[in-house]
C-alpha cells in the first residue's frame, strides 16, 4: 500500500465513522472480511470476539453506535506495510486505539482493533 492511498483511506474511515455512515465505510470491506475485536466479544455474544462476514460486521458495527451515540474517532497516526495500513486513533472517551486493517486490491480482508493495555 503507498502511503497516498493509506492516507486517502484513513481520511474517508475518520469521515465515514464520525458520519455514522455505515454504507461508506462497509464499500471498504470484502465480502467475506474478518474482524476481531474485544469490543465485538462484549457485544456479540458467542463470537468469541470474532465477526465474520460483511453483513456480520454491519450488525456489530451497529450495535456499537447504537450503545454509544456519540461514538467519535480522530486519526493520531498511520503505519503503512505492504498491503496493511495501521490506523493509531483517539475514540470519543479519550481511549488510544489501534486499527490493524489487511488489503486485498482496495478492500479490506481483515481487520483487527487494538487497544492500549494500561
Amino acid at each position: 500500500m503507498d502511503r497516498t492511498a493509506a492516507r486517502r483511506f484513513a481520511a474517508d474511515w475518520e469521515r465515514d465513522w464520525n458520519a455514522h455512515d455505515l454504507d461508506a465505510l462497509l464499500a471498504h470491506y470484502r465480502d467475506d472480511v474478518e474482524f476481531t475485536s474485544p469490543v465485538a466479544d462484549r457485544l456479540v455474544p458467542g463470537s468469541g470476539g470474532v465477526i465474520r462476514g460483511r453483513a456480520a460486521l454491519r450488525a456489530y458495527f451497529e450495535q456499537g453506535l447504537r450503545r454509544m451515540p456519540d461514538l467519535r474517532f480522530e486519526v493520531l497516526n498511520l503505519f503503512v506495510g505492504v498491503r496493511t495500513l495501521v490506523i493509531e486513533y483517539r475514540n470519543q472517551n479519550g481511549g488510544r486505539v489501534a486499527e490493524v486493517l489487511t488489503f486485498d486490491g482496495d478492500l479490506v480482508a481483515s481487520g483487527h482493533g487494538t487497544y492500549l493495555d494500561g
